[in-house]
């Protein structure tokens, strides 16, 4: 299918049911809506009057789990759910994304650039991403992006990739409105990967399904803790058995949209191994607390209080041996670090012409070597994180084991990208300690990476 075919009727966006489900033919729908809509032309933010409360203040807000939607059960428990096959291994070393995946990233780059980036300033002193924004993600499909083609995804094949891919491109709008896009297909990647029957049929269809064409529910991914040394393969929210129950009791925190979240899937000790729990935001015990942070602010970060929270023995979400958990903690951080890498590509595209315009004792200041070699290394330490990143979301892909590779990975990552942030104020000078200037944002923002855990997933 190429760029030029016109769109046949029949399916969502002007597309046959066959074309729904291909992602050029998705990529180009999508385009086309948000080309065509009226959000590029109104860009406000949300002014709802429990969320100007929510952000006013640190401990200003706290609030019961949202309750607007209702999910029954479907399937049976403990049957295996359906998996996303690997994608083909290649024999060679060629990180070159597929068309497929560059026609998806051409769309998410449209939306970054039209939608995300005018909102970005606004969105991160409101503490909350632009409605609007939202609901283009949603048209984009950027929360099916590791659903299964047979439960309404986009992709015949594991997508790590291509989830790196798009969060390098929303990330290059904002890292914090990339974290509220991302979060949602989080808890839907994850029922994907780990589901069994039961769980998939019962909240997939929310995330797919026709009520999805409207609004897909607010999710959120919850492992990080607000705790000293916090170890992310170690949670101190604890999961105990009594019948057929697990009675969960802990605080998480850097939970994004969690005011609205109606789903989390949080990690939690049980027996002594680290496990994930669906837990439905309207469980009594739920609470949600807001918390904005130093960076990350347009994710509407909280925290979640589980108060004896009671939830099926049967939501356990993957293996009880810790491996699920592992394996969540690891597809997690590999996507903090495309949102890393477009955070630096950001700031690397923003300052290289600010230094050959900014005028200095009669010249451009990139005349001076100490700057022009400051940019270069900018260059050469995100290139080299990007490469990193993508090595290690091939394997995942691929389904071989990519633990050093995402470890290497995160590690650039967390050194580089804060060293990015670092040299970008101060390329700028004084004008990049004010507002008026992005890259202060983004320096604050890239702080994050070596510390954020859950939130996003590929």
């Amino acid at each position: 299918m190429s760029l030029t075919k016109s769109l046949r009727p029949g399916g969502k966006h002007g597309l046959s049911s066959k074309e729904s489900r291909d992602p050029i033919g998705f990529a180009v729908a999508a385009l086309n809506v948000v080309a065509q809509s009226p959000l590029i032309d109104r860009l406000g933010l949300r002014k709802q009057t429990e969320q100007a409360v929510f952000t006013t203040t640190r401990g200003g807000f706290k609030a019961l789990g949202a309750a607007s939607r209702s999910f029954a059960r479907r399937g049976a428990a403990g049957k295996g759910g359906v998996r996303v096959p690997a994608a083909n291994p290649q024999h060679v070393f060629d990180l070159t994304p597929t068309e497929d995946e560059q026609m998806l990233v051409d769309v998410v780059t449209e939306l970054a650039t039209e939608l995300i980036r005018p909102a970005a300033a606004k969105a991160d002193e409101a503490c909350a991403a632009p409605a609007e924004v939202l609901e283009a993600s949603l048209e984009v499909g950027i929360p099916t992006l590791g659903v299964p083609e047979s439960l309404g995804g986009i992709f015949e094949e594991r997508s790590a990739m291509a989830g790196v891919l798009v969060a390098e491109a929303l990330a290059k709008g904002d890292l914090g409105i990339g974290v509220a896009t991302l979060a949602p297909g989080a808890v839907a990647t994850a029922l994907s990967l780990w589901g069994d029957e039961q769980q998939q049929q019962t909240y997939l269809p929310a995330f797919t399904g026709e009520a999805a064409q409207q609004s897909v529910p607010a999710a959120a991914l919850a492992l990080a803790e607000p705790t000293v040394l916090f170890d992310a393969l170690a949670p101190a929210t604890t999961a105990r058995r009594e019948g057929e129950e697990l009675v969960l009791d802990g605080v998480k925190s850097l939970v994004p949209r969690g005011a609205e979240a109606e789903l989390f899937v949080v990690g939690a000790q049980l027996d002594g191994k680290p496990v994930l729990v669906i837990v439905e935001s309207a469980t009594e015990g739920v609470r949600v607390e807001a918390d904005p942070s130093m960076g990350v602010r347009a994710g509407a970060l909280t925290k979640l209080h589980l108060d004896g929270v009671r939830v099926p023995a049967a939501n356990v979400l993957g293996a009880t041996d810790g491996s699920t958990y592992t394996e969540c903690v690891r597809l997690s951080r590999l996507a903090w670090c495309g949102l890393a890498v477009g955070t630096a590509q950001a700031v690397l595209d923003y300052v290289t012409p600010y230094v050959k315009e900014r005028e200095a004792f009669g010249e451009p200041v990139a005349h001076r070597q100490s700057v022009a070699f400051m940019v270069a290394n900018i260059a050469i330490e995100l290139q080299a994180m990007r490469l990193l990143t993508y090595r290690a979301a091939a394997r995942a892909a691929q389904g071989k084991d990519f633990s050093r590779e995402v470890a290497l990975a995160r590690k650039a990552c967390a050194d580089h990208g804060m060293r990015i942030g670092l040299d970008g104020v101060q390329l700028l000078g004084g004008h990049g300690f004010v507002k008026e200037h992005p890259v202060e944002r983004w320096y604050r923002d890239l702080r994050a990476i070596g510390l954020a855990e859950g939130a996003v997933l590929v």
